[in-house]
């Protein structure tokens, strides 16, 4: 009987599951180097984002896109890189629409990353991921944030344009055991 209640004690009282960090560091291309082209060479149009602008085009221009595969992001940092090693940065031209996608496909969560004007879809304006710039160092910015806490998700990346030239080059998602916290506000 002292057995039967020890164990239901047990069982009732037992700790809930966290999820572990990655051990290794997984490394999925993104988007592939495209070169510059001139904003008006670009003939697809994303018109379901407006791009808040006095001065030029206001519906955004696609350069390039790209998508994972599912992959889990629990416990993990999830960086940018510009190269599958993980040692260089990137450039884009003007944004990517960084969208994350659930295992059934369904949009998640969406951030830009890159220099622009405020990016609207419908009545929701998008937040910018770090900092505005045309260049990003290796690693500095972290989608970890964006991120759900359990599933799989897929992250489809469109490289927009709005005047002048577009382009992007080589982006990698490394997918790496999960640092200090304070690396966690880094690139935000």
């Amino acid at each position: 009987m002292r057995a039967s209640l020890a164990l239901a004690v047990l069982l009732l009282a037992g700790c809930p599951k966290r999820a572990s960090a990655p051990t290794v560091t997984k490394a999925i291309r993104l988007l592939a180097d495209t070169p510059e082209r001139e904003t008006t060479q670009l003939t697809e149009l994303r018109p379901d984002l407006e791009i808040d602008t006095r001065d030029f085009d206001r519906t955004p221009h696609v350069v390039a896109t790209g998508e994972t595969p599912l992959f889990s992001p629990e416990g993990a940092d999830v960086r940018l890189y510009g190269d599958e090693a993980g040692t260089k940065g990137f450039e884009v031209d003007n944004i990517i629409l960084i969208e994350v996608l659930g295992a059934d496909g369904k949009v998640l969560r969406s951030a830009v990353v890159g220099y622009s004007d405020p990016v609207s879809q419908g009545k929701e304006t998008i937040d910018n991921l770090g900092r505005q710039a045309f260049s990003f160092e290796a690693g500095e910015l972290n989608l970890a944030p964006l991120m759900p806490e359990h599933g799989s998700v897929r992250l489809r990346a469109t490289v927009l344009d709005y005047f002048g030239i577009g382009r992007v080059t080589d982006v990698f998602v490394r997918v790496e055991p999960k640092t200090s916290s304070a690396d966690d506000l880094r690139g935000q």
